[in-house]
């Protein structure tokens, strides 16, 4: 299942580990990304909090951790080639996984229409 939050990530939930991205339209309105900073495994953060930076020509951005949780995999890909999140950012572009302190917090997040409605 998908899930979205009004600041351009997404959420592949599968059980209580959600891998995290950023949406394809946060991928356009970044540009070009030339370097992506991605948090620790076994880091504990909270939702809201700044998981990860990246870096556009355009300018830097903080990607936020989409609920609380734990990092348990980063993409080591995306650090080695930061093309990959705009070639790919709802696939080989994934930042992290996150184990969730409480899986049924995704419920509050946004499902796929309602972040279409949103960016529209």
């Amino acid at each position: 299942m998908l899930k979205f939050t009004a600041e351009h990530e997404w959420l592949k939930l599968e059980g209580d580990v959600a891998t995290v991205g950023i949406t394809q339209h946060a991928a356009e309105q970044l540009g070009d990304l030339v370097f992506v900073e991605l948090p620790e495994v076994d880091a504990e953060l909270a939702k809201e909090a700044g998981a990860a930076t990246v870096e556009s020509v355009k300018a830097a951005s903080d990607v936020y951790c989409p609920l609380d949780g734990t990092i348990v995999e980063v993409n080591q890909a995306i650090v080695d080639d930061p093309s990959l999140v705009n070639s790919d950012p709802q696939g080989a572009g994934w930042f992290f996984k996150l184990k969730l302190k409480n899986a049924a917090d995704a419920d509050a997040l946004l499902d796929e229409a309602a972040y279409k409605d949103l960016i529209a």
